[in-house]
């Protein structure tokens, strides 16, 4: 962390643009943590927050309500298949605890104890709480709490980037499912299987093969095991869907959303269950089977309408349809940037690609230096106006969703004069 003794002071926003305390500005690669979704400052974002504010600033959901979460609620339920109740939760990582613990004990609610263990995926990420680490357990992250997290069950994930070249990726693919597969009939321990729903985020933009997510729902119902989905980072139109379990076509019991949830103005989440998962837990208060979890903020009125305001305008101004045109940016660029000694591979899906980094494309290694590959693209993606966050050796570029084709063709021209730059510095 030495390495970061100076950063630069954003004192403004507006639209895809960060302004620093020096006159200079970046435009903002990755949605200010691929959270925000209209770009900065937008006038009916920040209207519904002042006039929320006005009538009702924060009444916590415990043994009350207030329109803004009812609202919001059956909004929610509206937008999403199967659901049936909504937990209201202040981020990603706190929304996918709750998920687990309402996995676990709704097995106990129904007398089934025997199911206590956890399904993942490898490589998968759900945040940096103790559960959420545990279920998502990313080695270069979280190694050194290993001792303190419990224990899950891993399966490999089928990726196109640096697998064996002894068989084909559609034989990988069915190797990975295979594993689930007779795992999840032999072991009836198993409680719930927990996935990003579309694609890997953190894990390096990992998408998922056409019918992956679906074979594993499958798999799952066959064998009594809950599916719980994580739609924090890829719901709500990061990989062109409204809803991605939806477009997947595979109903979970559980899901979680977050980030683009507000628009990225206010910390806010929300688990959704299926009606059979939300009636376990409605008996008698002796009987013991409500769900002990709560914060102060759950339900805040000022983000309940303000995530309300902004659902409302994906459909006022089309923005899922506008994600899948801009996204043929991408689309018409991946050679381009593919071309690249630098680069190995590239992965994307609607609004979001990563780029791997190699140091030449004879050794097909990944790109190392003494000094942090995050802290070398930070620092030239801004000679180039550009704010970037990489994971290790991969650039992602996952900007605010309603970016336009010509703010979307400046990031990728920053990222190609970027990649040119660390290259030759790095030769």
């Amino acid at each position: 962390m030495s390495e970061w003794n100076r950063f630069p002071e954003i004192v403004s926003a507006k639209g895809m643009w960060l302004y620093d305390s020096k006159g200079g500005k970046m435009l903002d690669g990755v949605a200010s943590m691929w959270c925000n979704v209209w770009g900065h400052s937008k006038p009916e974002l920040v209207s519904e927050i002042i006039k929320q504010t006005k009538t009702l600033q924060h009444c916590p959901l415990f043994n009350l309500t207030h329109p803004a979460a009812e609202k919001l609620s059956k909004k929610l339920l509206k937008l999403n298949p199967k659901m049936s109740s909504v937990f209201f939760s202040d981020n990603g990582s706190t929304a996918m605890e709750i998920s687990i613990k309402i996995a676990l004990q709704y097995w106990r609610n129904i007398g089934e104890n025997k199911k206590t263990n956890i399904a993942t995926l490898e490589n998968g990420y759900h945040g940096d709480t103790f559960g959420a680490m545990s279920i998502g357990y990313v080695p270069e992250f979280f190694s050194k709490f290993r001792s303190k997290l419990f224990s899950t069950i891993q399966f490999p994930v089928p990726r196109t980037f640096g697998i064996s070249k002894k068989m084909s990726f559609e034989e990988y693919e069915e190797q990975c499912l295979s594993k689930i597969e007779t795992k999840l009939e032999k072991d009836d321990s198993i409680a719930a299987f927990v996935m990003e729903s579309g694609a890997q985020m953190a894990g390096g933009v990992i998408i998922y093969p056409k019918d992956f997510q679906k074979k594993i729902s499958k798999i799952c119902k066959k064998n009594n095991v809950l599916f719980v989905l994580d739609e924090i980072a890829t719901g709500f139109g990061r990989l062109g869907s409204m809803i991605e379990y939806d477009a997947q076509k595979s109903i979970p019991d559980v899901v979680s959303f977050g980030k683009m949830l507000t628009g990225g103005y206010q910390t806010f989440a929300a688990t959704l269950t299926r009606k059979k998962i939300s009636d376990s837990f409605l008996d008698e208060f002796s009987k013991m089977k409500h769900l002990f979890h709560g914060h102060t903020y759950t339900g805040n009125p000022t983000a309940a309408a303000l995530s309300l305001k902004n659902l409302e305008l994906y459909e006022k101004y089309g923005l899922i349809e506008k994600i899948q045109k801009t996204s043929e940016v991408f689309e018409n660029r991946i050679e381009e940037l593919s071309c690249l000694d630098m680069v190995g591979d590239i992965r994307h899906k609607g609004m979001v690609m990563g780029i791997e980094l190699i140091r030449d494309k004879k050794s097909n290694k990944p790109l190392t230096s003494k000094l942090s590959i995050n802290k070398l693209v930070f620092e030239e993606g801004r000679k180039n106006n550009i704010y970037f966050r990489t994971l290790g050796n991969i650039i992602m570029l996952v900007p605010p969703l309603a970016i336009s084709k010509k703010d979307l063709n400046f990031l990728i021209d920053g990222t190609i004069s970027t990649i040119k730059s660390l290259s030759r510095k790095l030769r």
